[in-house]
């Protein structure tokens, strides 16, 4: 199976809640505040709750969300496609958050999944500290490997707060990444079909 769905790697074991209230406190030591005035001394907890829905994403298992597919499609071989999937996921360089949109298709082969697990899977790989390049490339190989449909396409459309609020500060630009298999890859006209449905303009 394709390592970017994997679940990821084992690595030392993981801090305690404790552990990482109190890391947090250091960083608001660091920044130059009291992490014991009355505004901040909840912070921590606030903190660590917040982490544990933005990266939630690591306690599922991205090809079990997909292993319940339907046979009976009425013979429906034509695209599936789910657009404007709203995606918010973290820098994996800053841990700031990146925001857009996700666009999902897939040609089925025989069996279909329901549209809401699509979504799902979506979130679970967004929920990650990521890179939009690697959160595209999962998102399609994953549909790929479990669905093994006639094709998958995948467009992710970002704007990354570690470009805007930090760095060179230029807000209003968004990244565009995708990722095409099987017969997107190969055809031209299924591509552009695709592109129109998602509503993807300029592409």
């Amino acid at each position: 199976m394709d390592t970017l769905i994997e679940t990821p790697r084992k690595m030392r074991a993981r801090p305690t809640r404790a552990q990482a209230e109190e890391a947090v406190r250091t960083l608001l030591a660091w920044t130059g505040d009291d992490p014991d005035r009355e505004g901040l001394v909840g912070t921590p907890d606030r903190v660590v709750r917040a982490y544990e829905e933005f990266f939630e994403g690591y306690q599922d298992d991205p090809v079990a969300l997909l292993e319940r597919t339907f046979a009976e499609t009425g013979n429906y071989n034509e695209m599936v496609v789910l657009r404007d999937i709203r995606l918010e996921s973290h820098c994996e360089h800053h841990i700031i958050p990146l925001i857009g949109k996700a666009h999902v298709a897939y040609l089925p082969d025989r069996r279909v999944v329901g549209i809401s697990k699509l979504a799902r899977l979506v979130d679970v790989f967004a929920h990650r500290l990521q890179i939009q390049e690697k959160l595209t490339a999962q998102i399609a190989d994953t549909i790929q490997s479990v669905l093994q449909p006639r094709g998958v396409a995948v467009v992710i459309d970002a704007a990354h707060q570690c470009m805007t609020t930090r760095g060179v500060h230029k807000p209003g630009v968004s990244m565009v990444t995708s990722r095409l298999l099987g017969e997107f890859e190969t055809s031209e006209p299924l591509r552009r079909q695709f592109f129109a449905m998602a509503g993807i303009g300029g592409v």
